[in-house]
């Protein structure tokens, strides 16, 4: 089994930062994660006393999934693909109805490569999306330039900024 990297000092400090927020004003995060693997709740929960904000997440890696424990309607993957924006909004929904006691959820989803990409998706394609409750979600597609890892760090770092903007 390969060894699993240690969380960069930048993405450690950027955690500490979303926990600082969410405590600030009371809220806890559900994470809906597919091409980071957990890699953003992981993040947030190597820091101690992170159970105060952090509800929980979910890894929901195939398209089955996506379905069966976020509620993401089949027609919107059949016409959005899994990356895509309208996905990402409908895993943070779904992640916000599975976390009864979260405020906020953070949805991911991505070609981390190597393979997997195509022209109109390369790799390094990522949709995101931030809800908090009934407001309107934050959401976005990056491209993130580099092999699987930094794909998926550049991704936690984005989900961290993006928390903190939803968060003001």
């Amino acid at each position: 089994m390969a060894d699993v990297p240690a969380v960069p000092r930048s993405l450690s400090d950027q955690a500490s930062e979303v926990l600082q927020a969410l405590r600030s004003r009371g809220d806890r995060l559900v994470t809906a994660e597919s091409c980071t693997g957990g890699l953003i709740a992981a993040t947030l929960t190597t820091l101690a006393g992170s159970s105060d904000v952090v509800e929980g997440g979910l890894v929901t890696y195939s398209n089955a999934m996506k379905i069966s424990v976020l509620d993401v309607a089949e027609t919107t993957l059949a016409s959005h693909g899994a990356v895509s924006e309208a996905v990402a909004v409908e895993m943070a929904m779904g992640a916000l109805d599975c976390a009864q006691d979260a405020t906020i959820a953070v949805a991911v989803t991505g070609i981390a490569g190597p393979g997997g990409g195509t022209e109109a998706k390369p790799v390094g394609t990522v949709c995101l999306c931030v809800m908090q409750g009934a407001k309107t979600p934050q959401r976005e597609t990056a491209h993130f330039a580099g092999d699987r890892e930094a794909v998926r760090l550049a991704t936690v770092s984005r989900a961290f900024e993006m928390i903190l903007k939803a968060l003001g």
